[in-house]
């Protein structure tokens, strides 16, 4: 049953992504801010809480990015779904594998590669960022650019806003005053907006 599961619902689970993608309209702001620091050669971490992982594989802007998924069989099928995103995963969390997983992400970031986090966890606290974020931040020098995603049903004519947001970087990070956060917003008539978020924590 569990071999059936792994199977039929990641394809399943990547299209109901990808039709509902296509079923709204987003906007997008200071995204500008993201995109300089690729065109510079930078790489970054991408942090989002766990509960706000819906639409995060849409929201991606980069060309490679390693999640951190927990080993737990739920991190299994979320495993499968992002990899059909093109999402390279990392194994372990804060109660299993957290640090062989954090050594690996080191090694990753280091080679120059995006990391992708989700900095409470699925256990919790929730929407309590733990300190793993901030020692992968120091350890590689990378900026932390956080994401969150909302939606609301409050009647608008847009579907969504996305923007990113500058704030300071890792006490002890190498790369220098810069780090971002990406706020995204999804509006749909009818209903009030629903928003994807990058802000400072």
């Amino acid at each position: 049953m569990n071999w059936l599961k792994l199977t039929l619902l990641p394809p399943i689970g990547a299209g109901l992504i990808r039709l509902l993608g296509r079923a709204i309209r987003i906007r997008t702001e200071g995204a500008e801010v993201v995109d300089r620091l690729y065109r510079q050669g930078e790489r970054v971490i991408i942090a989002f809480w766990h509960g706000r992982q819906l639409m995060m594989p849409l929201a991606y802007r980069g060309s490679q990015a390693h999640i951190l998924i927990s080993q737990h069989r739920d991190g299994e099928l979320i495993h499968r779904i992002v990899a059909r995103f093109g999402f390279q995963a990392v194994r372990g969390s804060t109660t299993r594998g957290g640090v062989e997983a954090l050594r690996q992400l080191i090694r990753l970031g280091r080679s120059g590669v995006d990391l992708v986090v989700t900095p409470d966890g699925p256990k919790g606290p929730r929407q309590a960022a733990q300190p793993g974020v901030v020692q992968l931040a120091k350890a590689t020098g990378l900026p932390i650019l956080p994401l969150t995603f909302s939606c609301s049903k409050k009647k608008s004519s847009r579907v969504g806003i996305a923007s990113w947001s500058p704030i300071r970087p890792a006490e002890g990070s190498s790369s220098g005053e810069r780090r971002s956060g990406w706020h995204l917003m999804r509006r749909r008539p009818s209903r009030k907006p629903s928003v994807v978020s990058w802000r400072t924590p």
